[in-house]
């Protein structure tokens, strides 16, 4: 079956398979950010931007995702021109092995177009749904509040 998802502002049409989650299917077509972790929504690396909330893509069948618009990290900031958040892991240092990185990202976004100042206790809500073993969430949390998407 097809399903119709625009992704990164792009219209695409994806053939997919029965059963075949959402995760697969972007990794499948080059959205590698997009982390293969848990496979039951416990980790949260596999997390994207549906219509405006993060969503965890491990465990949404790409067939719901059909006519609905995602963001992924590389839909964010480029290397040349990065998105203000992906700024601000950088100068904050809250990247260590980079693999929860694009998550935490995303979920920062999700929550910062909702709540442009946010608590210290929102950010470190919007990123307690993705696990990271390497920061102690201490520098993400700062990076976030220091950014403003407005």
């Amino acid at each position: 079956m097809n399903v119709t998802l625009v992704i990164n502002g792009e219209e695409r049409i994806i053939a997919i398979q029965v059963g075949e989650t959402l995760l697969e299917v972007l990794r499948r077509i080059g959205y590698l950010g997009v982390k293969h972790g848990c496979e039951d929504g416990s980790c949260g690396v596999c997390t994207v931007i549906m219509d405006g909330k993060a969503v965890l893509s491990c465990v949404m069948l790409a067939a719901q995702a059909d006519g609905h618009s995602l963001i992924t990290i590389e839909g964010l900031g480029t290397r040349e021109n990065l998105h203000p958040l992906q700024a601000a892991f950088v100068e904050h240092n809250a990247v260590q092995c980079g693999y929860c990185t694009p998550a935490m990202i995303l979920s920062a976004k999700a929550l910062l177009d909702e709540n442009p100042h946010p608590t210290e206790a929102e950010v470190r809500d919007a990123l307690s749904s993705v696990l990271c073993r390497c920061t102690g969430y201490l520098k993400p949390v700062g990076a976030v509040l220091s950014t403003t998407l407005e």
